[in-house]
């Protein structure tokens, strides 16, 4: 076994990177002619592991303790460690959530590894693996090699792999009982911090209407709130919008705020600064209206239209209420 893909899961919910992961585990196994396997940590996980035992890879290991239900970064660790540490696949993949942020340089610095984060892209070249990641929010791209005998670690940024592109074929699973005792977990998990009832997973939205400095003012954002209403999309903004208070800081896109893979994101007013595109570089579709026609957003933008927001999003919402 040689590419292994750590998933993630809270509550017996997968988190919405998961599979985004085995995407990528998938892929770079096929272009590396080798195997892949996939790995759930958690206690009483059995629906869990035989929903990725229908998934194509060699075997799903579900790391079931009842010291893995709340996550603990000691616990985590020291699960994983033994494993990979018996059975040495030499790469190892991990979505980039709060969580691994956590516990993969531990994990890493155990092994005397060291740990690739944020991975946005791969390319294989004569059988071996080359990983890219983005340097001053996205200003560079540098490629990574790794050197010496594995396991390697990485870790995979949100978007940049397609969970819609897991290829589905039978697996088995097989249950692996870590050696863990309470006397190994030095912290207690008390309740995930929620900053707020109405906070908006942005990431998790298929559909995203974003706004940014082209709307003027903040009495103007009714307007593109009834674009979004009538697409059946979430409302995101630009940093200046949420700087400004027009809009919740939950909804910005970007660098400092959250990143999305949406199928369709349209940018209305929006330039295309690199610390936006850094947050939707990831969505499949990317329409985007701006009156300057040399504005960045065009330039990856799948569609665009030249003209003033003003004229063009009433039209268009009359053009959707139609159809």
């Amino acid at each position: 076994m040689s590419v292994l893909a750590v998933l993630e899961q809270r509550a017996g919910q997968w988190h919405r990177l998961s599979f985004e992961t085995l995407a990528a585990a998938q892929q770079i196994a096929r272009e590396l002619d080798t195997t892949v396997a996939a790995a759930v940590l958690g206690h009483n996980i059995s629906a869990l592991a035989n929903e990725l035992a229908t998934k194509q890879v060699e075997t799903v290991y579900a790391f079931e303790h009842e010291l893995l239900k709340d996550y603990t970064p000691d616990a985590y660790t020291l699960a994983l460690e033994a494993y990979i540490d018996l059975f040495k696949p030499a790469l190892v993949l991990f979505p980039h959530t709060y969580q691994v942020r956590d516990y993969l340089p531990k994990l890493a610095t155990r092994l005397d590894r060291v740990a690739v984060t944020d991975v946005v892209a791969h390319r294989v070249e004569k059988g071996s693996l080359t990983l890219v990641r983005q340097l001053f929010q996205g200003k560079v791209n540098a490629d990574v090699r790794f050197s010496g005998d594995g396991p390697h670690f990485a870790s995979l940024q949100a978007g940049a792999y397609r969970a819609d592109r897991v290829v589905e074929g039978p697996a088995t699973v097989e249950v692996v009982i870590p050696s863990l005792s309470p006397s190994d977990v030095r912290t207690r998990p008390l309740e995930p911090f929620r900053e707020s009832q109405h906070t908006v997973d942005l990431g998790a939205a298929e559909l995203i209407v974003s706004v940014g400095r082209g709307i003027k003012e903040a009495d103007n954002i009714p307007l593109i709130e009834k674009l979004a209403q009538a697409l059946g999309a979430e409302l995101a903004a630009s940093r200046p919008i949420c700087d400004a208070g027009w809009l919740p800081m939950e909804r910005q896109v970007g660098s400092s705020g959250q990143t999305v893979a949406p199928k369709l994101y349209m940018a209305i007013g929006i330039s295309g600064a690199i610390q936006h595109l850094v947050g939707m570089k990831g969505a499949r579709t990317v329409v985007a209206i701006n009156k300057d026609a040399d504005a960045p957003i065009f330039e990856i933008a799948d569609y665009g239209i030249v003209g003033d927001l003003f004229q063009v999003v009433p039209a268009l919402i009359e053009a959707i209420k139609k159809a």
